[in-house]
């Protein structure tokens, strides 16, 4: 069994979708993170960094409880765990590359770009043109990568692809203002709907929504999500 701390952000929503392609058995702990949850001890010795999603899988390597935290990590321990969705052996360094860089470029600079258009105050206008188009940027890369390509890795579907879509599913946040955000990259466009169309991510989306996660931005919640922001209590 596979127990998944899980918020409605585009990092839980890769592996709700992975789970469901898959059919591993698994039980949704829900982590309110507006409501300051992932800093309480308990969800911390699941993950140190107090970022959702985690997992606990409680048959884990030689049928031991296992947690595992960060969404590429996650993605990769349950594709070696099932051995599904990883490619051909030969697809390896493909996909190691792509997973890295969705890890370390297109997930953060997207996440950057929504904070800085959507949540910090008005007038940072370097920072919102810094993130918003280095965001562009990774989302240009992965375009030009997938001219006459199918997939992100090889020739079939695979954890890369879970990996981008769930970003590319903010991209109308990532570009706020956009009428058709993918629209300037239209290879992207494709695969982001090719993925979006499988009957798995409607069940991955429908995760969590029996849940009364907070949806108001007060203080709490900027306190709770930015706590670096905010001096240290006394």
């Amino acid at each position: 069994m596979i127990r998944f701390y899980f918020h409605p952000t585009p990092n839980p929503a890769k592996i709700a979708l992975f789970l469901e392609e898959t059919g591993l058995a698994y039980e949704v702990v829900p982590v309110d993170t507006s409501r300051g949850e992932q800093h309480q001890p308990s969800f911390r010795a699941v993950n140190p960094n107090g970022k959702v999603p985690a997992i606990v899988d409680t048959e884990g390597p030689g049928g031991r409880e296992a947690r595992v935290f960060d969404s590429t990590a996650i993605l990769l321990y349950l594709a070696e765990k099932t051995g599904l969705l990883q490619g051909s052996p030969e697809d390896r360094p493909e996909l190691l590359s792509w997973l890295l860089f969705i890890a370390s470029g297109l997930g953060p600079f997207s996440g950057q770009a929504v904070h800085f258009q959507f949540a910090a105050p008005e007038g940072l206008d370097y920072a919102v043109n810094r993130y918003r188009r280095e965001a562009e940027r990774h989302y240009q890369v992965l375009e030009d990568h997938l001219e006459q390509r199918e997939f992100i890795v090889g020739s079939s579907y695979t954890i890369a692809d879970i990996s981008a879509w769930g970003w590319l599913d903010r991209a109308a946040r990532v570009r706020k203002g956009a009428d058709d955000p993918l629209a300037p990259f239209p290879n992207l466009k494709r695969l982001f709907e090719r993925v979006d169309a499988r009957p798995a991510v409607a069940r991955a989306r429908a995760v969590g929504q029996d849940h009364p996660f907070k949806k108001v931005n007060d203080e709490e919640t900027r306190r709770a999500l930015f706590p670096s922001n905010f001096p240290p209590a006394a």
